[in-house]
């Protein structure tokens, strides 16, 4: 039989289970500063992509999994889509108070740039340079929405049906131009169920 010293070096090279992630300990004064840069810098459909270019990429508030599952809920509530994920990233760093410093820091800068902006297209929207201006930062945010995607569809699960659902939704409403309501409320349960049979179906087969 094995004495104790022995006993006791075994459990000592054992390494300690490890613990869930957590989302970083944020300042609030931080949290602000961050969303009041976005809410200034970003545009239309960009705004995501900025987000997550600085939550998940430059700071590393949050992984990927857990901004797309954001990204999600933003998409499929009421709401303005920049609203819904920057108050789910800061629901998910500080809690109720960080959710309301980071809408605050979304919405304050981009409504003062809006009202400034719209004082200038009236004065000077007749101008043609006005509308090529307005023409290349609607290319910059499908290019930056399009980016976003890509880099976070390279790390989702590879199987057939997580592309198959995005390419189903893509085409109804995107190219057949279905209403984005009745889509939702199919798809969202239906993906649901698939996936949900998928997972069990794997565990099943796992030895």
């Amino acid at each position: 039989m094995p004495d104790s010293n022995e006993v006791v070096e075994t459990f000592a090279v054992v390494p300690p289970l490890a613990e869930p992630a957590q989302p970083p300990r944020v300042g609030l004064l931080l949290l602000l500063r961050t969303f009041v840069r976005l809410g200034l810098m970003t545009f239309g459909g960009s705004v995501q992509a900025w987000v997550h270019r600085e939550v998940v990429d430059r700071l590393g508030w949050l992984d990927n999994k857990s901004f797309l599952s954001g990204l999600t809920v933003a998409q499929v509530l009421p709401g303005a889509n920049p609203v819904n994920i920057a108050l789910y990233v800061g629901l998910q760093l500080r809690g109720a108070i960080g959710a309301a410093v980071a809408v605050l820091g979304m919405i304050v800068p981009a409504f003062c740039m809006i009202m400034l902006l719209g004082f200038f297209y009236r004065s000077y929207g007749h101008l043609g340079a006005v509308h090529f201006v307005l023409l290349g930062l609607a290319a910059a945010g499908v290019g930056a929405t399009l980016t976003m995607g890509v880099r976070v569809a390279r790390r989702l699960p590879r199987d057939l049906l997580t592309p198959l659902i995005a390419v189903t939704v893509f085409v109804v409403v995107g190219v057949l131009h279905w209403p984005m309501v009745p889509v939702v409320v199919v798809a969202v349960p239906l993906s649901i169920a698939l996936a949900y049979a998928h997972e069990k179906r794997k565990l099943r087969h796992e030895p």
